[in-house]
């Protein structure tokens, strides 16, 4: 049974369609990636998934139940826009969100010094909100993100503004999260984050899926037979290069694009032949970002 559902989703304001027919389904235990370029639809789908709006139509399923009021109290949100309350102490605005989402006063408090501890801010409880530097507030929207153990939990563009310390340690919280069981859907318009972290993906733009699976897969799908071989000592006299485009080389190195497997085995076979040392031999596969620029490119 999956995690989240879509079916044909549609969400339209006035003339503007933000959602269009839109469907996807998220693994249980895995992270997720929904990206697109901004306006794209994706916090129009957020909104909806977290009951926060309704869709005109289309079904919206949370582990196989139809979505409901209840739904929230399992899903985890951290917005791109953080909204902290900035006169409030971090203890009393983290009890109050942690408290909202079902949880007693006491497990409330359980839950927030195991994840003060964690993130070594036991002594940030009496801080105002207020005078909490960007990366310490958003350690604070993390952990009111997650203190009541969300089931699925949504993070919008979570690194936005972090240094690499912090986005670190907000990555390897995700990982964690992740083996403990939780669903993460990351929303976020950097592909090279989604490369790093995330597993399946869907790419929408103008409200309509572009595309959808696998990350491995649709790098695959997408590859254009590009390679790259280094070594040392000197370049074969006989490397049959006429048969592909070289895109780039040098002393030691050459990339090169060709129509199949064939003829870059073949360049390899080149090297083995003449007995030159050959150091790496990769195939390069289009990032996400390429890929991401192509699609958008190519229909919007």
């Amino acid at each position: 049974m999956n995690s989240l559902s879509l079916k044909n989703v549609v969400k339209a304001y006035s003339n503007h369609i933000a959602v269009n027919d839109v469907s996807f389904e998220v693994k249980p235990g895995t992270i997720f990636g929904l990206l697109g370029p901004n306006g794209a639809g994706k916090t129009s789908l957020i909104r909806i998934i977290t009951t926060i709006t309704a869709a005109d139509s289309g079904q919206v399923l949370i582990n196989g139940e139809p979505l409901n009021q209840l739904h929230p109290n399992k899903i985890g949100y951290m917005p791109e826009e953080r909204g902290l309350y900035k006169k409030m102490k971090v203890g009393e605005q983290l009890m109050y969100l942690a408290q909202l989402k079902g949880l007693s006063n006491k497990k409330a408090k359980e839950n927030l010094k195991y994840w003060m501890k964690k993130f070594e801010i036991q002594d940030w409880w009496n801080k105002t909100i207020g005078d909490l530097s960007k990366g310490m507030g958003q350690k604070v929207q993390f952990i009111a993100t997650v203190v009541h153990e969300p089931t699925l939990i949504i993070l919008d563009e979570p690194f936005t503004g972090l240094d690499p310390l912090n986005a670190n340690l907000i990555k390897d919280e995700i990982y964690q999260l992740k083996e403990k069981g939780a669903t993460i859907l990351f929303s976020t318009h950097r592909m090279e984050q989604v490369e790093q972290i995330c597993e399946d993906i869907v790419l929408i733009n103008q409200g309509k899926v572009l595309l959808q699976g696998h990350v491995d897969k649709i790098k695959n799908d997408f590859k254009e037979f590009k390679f790259s071989i280094r070594f040392e000592g000197t370049q074969p006299a006989d490397l049959p290069l006429d048969e592909v485009d070289v895109l780039a080389s040098d002393a030691n190195s050459i990339v090169f694009k060709t129509k199949d497997y064939e003829h870059s085995n073949a360049i390899l076979h080149a090297f083995i032949k003449n007995q030159v040392p050959v150091l790496s031999f990769n195939e390069i596969l289009p990032s996400l970002n390429e890929i991401f620029i192509q699609q958008v490119t190519q229909k919007s």
